[in-house]
């Protein structure tokens, strides 16, 4: 129990750079910080701190020692969690990130389920349209919708969800109907800070190269794109599950559907950072998101 403590106090210790800090974290002294990193230093015959008047930074070992104790640690949580929560009992924190469009409509009503069958569950929900670097930011989960790209995580896909382009019918009165993806530069178009052309709505160009898409409002978030869109100022590509009420009562109009690129749908994807072991909880919870979410997608 004593190297599981030294273990401990010598994460503390690299996290926070010097004794005061890693002894408060702790409940300790500095004093009782530095003869037990001392006494770790003294069993492994290895400087494991540089230590200078300001700040404490680990040697090459000691950023070893502190990466291969990090994991063990882990991997002991994980399993004291197992055994004192049994077989049914869920609890403690999950950090999750979600995009603020979906996560609104779909995320938060599935995690206020999670944690009803779950009351000791923590969630802490971050809704952003960025993206979160769950390692750098200690974050759980993440659920991202849109094409996936390489980002060294653990993926689960969920569902697909179709987009769609749209506009308002006051819009389409005022400046007409596109008649096929080259008509959109002559258009306002509302667009995703990334979008530029019309490949990147998912519009199949053949052999033509992808035209650009017209200029317009330009935002990170789609709520605010559609938004936009509903108040005539432009034509949109719009995931279904944002706009689907919107198309039923006729307050948009979706345009070019024949030339949507089957293989440029979207998708509903589950990732968390890649680790040894993972808690209990946030199994739980990936596999409860897995299939409450599908099931969003399949009503849409």
């Amino acid at each position: 129990m004593n190297r599981l403590s030294d273990l401990e106090i010598l994460l503390k210790v690299v996290e926070f750079g010097n004794f005061s800090a890693a002894a408060r974290a702790l409940g300790l002294t500095p004093s009782a910080v530095g003869k037990r990193i001392a006494h770790l230093e003294a069993r492994l015959g290895t400087s494991l701190l540089m230590r200078s008047t300001r700040r404490m930074s680990p040697t090459a070992a000691g950023r070893h020692y502190a990466e291969e104790a990090r994991e063990i640690l882990a991997q002991l949580n994980a399993l004291e969690e197992d055994v004192m929560a049994g077989a049914s009992r869920l609890r403690g924190l999950v950090r999750v990130t979600a995009p603020n469009a979906f996560g609104r409509l779909h995320v938060v009503p599935a995690v206020v389920a999670f944690m009803q069958a779950h009351p000791e569950v923590e969630i802490e929900l971050d809704l952003t349209d960025r993206t979160v670097d769950l390692v750098a930011e200690a974050v759980d989960l993440a659920i991202r919708t849109g094409r996936p790209v390489s980002s060294g995580l653990i993926g689960r896909r969920v569902a697909g969800y179709r987009r769609v382009i749209c506009a308002s019918p006051a819009y389409l009165e005022a400046r007409g109907r596109p008649d096929g993806p080259g008509d959109l530069t002559l258009h306002r178009c509302l667009k995703l800070a990334r979008e530029n052309l019309t490949s990147d709505w998912g519009l199949a160009t053949g052999s033509a190269p992808a035209g650009l898409l017209g200029a317009g409002f330009r935002c990170n978030a789609l709520d605010a794109l559609r938004a936009a869109c509903l108040a005539g100022e432009g034509i949109a590509c719009l995931p279904l599950f944002l706009c689907d009420d919107d198309i039923r009562a006729e307050r948009l109009k979706i345009l070019m559907e024949d030339r949507m690129d089957p293989d440029a749908e979207g998708g509903i994807m589950l990732l968390r950072p890649e680790t040894t072991t993972i808690p209990r909880r946030v199994r739980a919870l990936i596999d409860f998101l897995a299939c409450e979410l599908k099931s969003a997608a399949t009503d849409i």
